[in-house]
């Protein structure tokens, strides 16, 4: 196993972090517990959840998913875990969050009552890492960071990361922690994949210097780039929910993964991923892993079954044949999803 250290930590993770955001809606316990156990017996040390989880999020629903990962966790040597958690966003950013009365804010009140609520629910006494959902732009960025300095300092917390987050943000954040002597972010959380690839415009530059490692989530892109989506009819998927969805936000959601552009880049990727051999799937998460500011790409799944081609791409390193074919569609079909 090529564990990789996430920032300047001492967390020494696998290349795949099992997501668990499905746990709970998507699937049920039983099956969450076979695919955590699935990628655990396959070497991943590494789970990231939230107090949000799981999707999409409601007031009934959040937290049932850290309830399931908790009394997992209870089958496992606690010190062999990697676990990660978050904090929920603002309710100032891109949705109103359904806990504490759609009042979050990323201040040391909500900061505090998150991480007790989230390690109740876990049945541990410390979380590894512990991330911010999504800024807020009203909050200074340093009240936020004694917050969370203050758990580390206590121990409830080992190391801390953001989320859905701007070079701005989170230059902003590691200047801000250097100048006030607190914990600073190690770890960035941002949507990455073959399809977006917006963290190497600028953030990439940001990860390599200051030595903050990405976790990369969506690698799949909703599963766009599975190849489901590409086929004639609807099927199943989400995104095919979510076009006729009554919420704004979520028909915004499967218009930017599910588009004439999105589509026919993923056709282009099925054909290099067919012609060396490669599931879409693994070929897919394997690209992501192979860039130097990458600690850990997040995964998930709704079935154990859906986990063998996941896991197929964490020794995998794709050739330059590979990858410059890739880059080749990128240049033919910039920025799909925006």
């Amino acid at each position: 196993m090529n564990y990789r250290y996430i920032g300047k930590t001492g967390l020494r993770v696998s290349p795949i972090c099992m997501g668990t955001m499905t746990f709970g809606s998507q699937c049920d316990e039983k099956e969450a517990f076979k695919i955590m156990d699935k990628a655990y017996d396959a070497g991943v040390n590494f789970y990231d959840t939230a107090e949000l989880y799981p999707v999409p999020p409601t007031k009934e629903s959040s937290g049932i998913t850290e309830e399931i990962v908790g009394r997992w966790l209870k089958t496992k040597p606690r010190d062999s875990i990697i676990l990660a958690s978050k904090v929920a966003g603002a309710a100032n950013g891109w949705f109103v969050p359904p806990v504490r009365h759609g009042l979050t804010a990323i201040d040391r009140f909500h900061i505090e009552r998150a991480i007790e609520g989230s390690l109740k629910r876990l049945g541990t006494d410390y979380i590894d890492l512990y991330q911010m959902h999504w800024p807020d732009n009203i909050v200074p960025i340093e009240e936020s960071l004694r917050a969370f300095d203050s758990l580390v300092q206590s121990g409830k917390v080992r190391y801390i990361g953001t989320s859905n987050d701007t070079a701005y943000g989170t230059c902003k954040a590691l200047m801000s922690s250097k100048h006030e002597k607190l914990s600073r972010f190690e770890s960035i959380q941002n949507n990455f994949s073959l399809l977006n690839r917006r963290f190497l415009d600028e953030l990439s530059t940001l990860a390599r210097n200051e030595k903050i490692s990405l976790l990369p989530y969506s690698p799949l892109a909703g599963g766009v780039l599975s190849g489901k989506y590409n086929q004639a009819k609807e099927g199943e998927g989400r995104f095919f929910e979510y076009i006729h969805s009554t919420n704004p936000r979520n028909r915004l959601m499967a218009q930017r993964f599910m588009n004439d552009k999105t589509l026919a880049s993923t056709q282009k990727y099925l054909k290099i991923a067919h012609d060396a051999g490669l599931d879409p799937v693994t070929m897919a998460i394997a690209w992501t892993k192979q860039f130097d500011f990458v600690a850990s790409t997040i995964i998930g799944a709704t079935s154990s079954q859906q986990l063998d081609a996941s896991l197929a791409a964490m020794d995998l390193v794709l050739s330059d044949e590979v990858l410059h074919a890739c880059d080749k569609v990128h240049s033919e079909i910039l920025y799909p999803m925006g």
